[in-house]
């Protein structure tokens, strides 16, 4: 009987539910991609901020936030900044913003500040201006200055001509300490002599310095400004250029500088410029 009584034991299985582990999730996914992605926007930006030169910085700088031209040296616009794109330090009009009593705007030629003849003597110069321009710097096809002299050349038309910028840098200076043309602006010298041939008009050299500091007892940024661009035309007629060409040698010491900060190396440039001829700057 006392075997018949035994019951069996009840057993009760219990089963454990838990949630997903976070790491099964896909959130995680998304964000590293947008990561991954703004990397890469990051270094194509540096890359071609590094493989551009200012020129070509300015283009890409206008084909994303277009305007409408007013006049030849910037975009169009008459707010407070007249046109100006985010590269507007290194671009500034060396007469105004496109108009001088030399050369009219659209709107003062309306008024009769230039006949009919004489503005379209300007174009044809304009157009010749272009034509050297994009020689020079490439735009065309093959560029007549290689890589490494290429970024030290800034180019635009403006009122007064073709101005051609030579400008150095801390890492490659234009002179030397002892104030002697480099090897870059002696090859530079020999490329705007070949440049030359491409436009007949008569030529001005600009010296510019970076400010000197206020302490020294005599500043010889004048003297220096001076003797640079004298320098240059000498190293432009060694390269053959006609010693009848050039018009005028100028000194402007630290007078316009390039950048907000004087001191800054960008100051130190030399400006050649290919002046419109004399009839239509009557």
């Amino acid at each position: 009987m006392s075997g018949d009584n035994k019951v069996a034991p009840i057993i009760i299985k219990r089963k454990k539910v838990s949630g997903g582990d976070g790491h099964h999730g896909g959130a995680w996914k998304v964000a590293y991609a947008d990561f991954v992605t703004a990397m890469m926007a990051f270094f194509l930006l540096m890359w071609l901020l590094n493989a551009t030169t200012e020129k070509q910085r300015k283009g890409i700088a206008d084909y994303f936030s277009p305007t409408i031209a007013l006049s030849r040296v910037s975009g169009g616009g008459d707010g407070p900044l007249g046109g100006e794109s985010v590269f507007a330090e290194n671009v500034l009009p060396r007469m105004g913003t496109g108009s001088t009593s030399l050369r009219a705007t659209a709107e003062n030629r309306q008024k009769g500040s230039m006949s009919e003849g004489e503005q379209a003597e300007q174009d044809a110069q304009d157009e010749v201006f272009e034509q050297a321009e994009d020689m020079l710097m490439g735009r065309g096809g093959e560029s007549m200055v290689a890589d490494e002299l290429m970024k030290h050349i800034f180019t635009e038309v403006t009122d007064e001509g073709l101005v051609i910028e030579l400008f150095g840098t801390r890492e490659a200076p234009l002179f030397d300490e002892d104030g002697l043309p480099t090897r870059l602006l002696r090859d530079l010298a020999v490329v705007l002599v070949r440049a030359s041939a491409l436009v007949k008009n008569p030529i001005a050299i600009e010296g510019h310095t970076a400010a000197y500091p206020v302490v020294i007892a005599r500043n010889p940024k004048w003297d220096v400004s001076g003797e640079r661009a004298a320098m240059f035309r000498k190293l432009m007629i060694e390269a053959e250029l006609p010693e009848s060409r050039v018009a005028r040698v100028t000194a402007h010491a630290d007078r316009e500088p390039k950048v907000s900060n004087r001191m800054d190396a960008r100051n130190n440039r030399l400006e050649i410029i290919f002046l419109r001829s004399a009839a239509s700057m009557e």
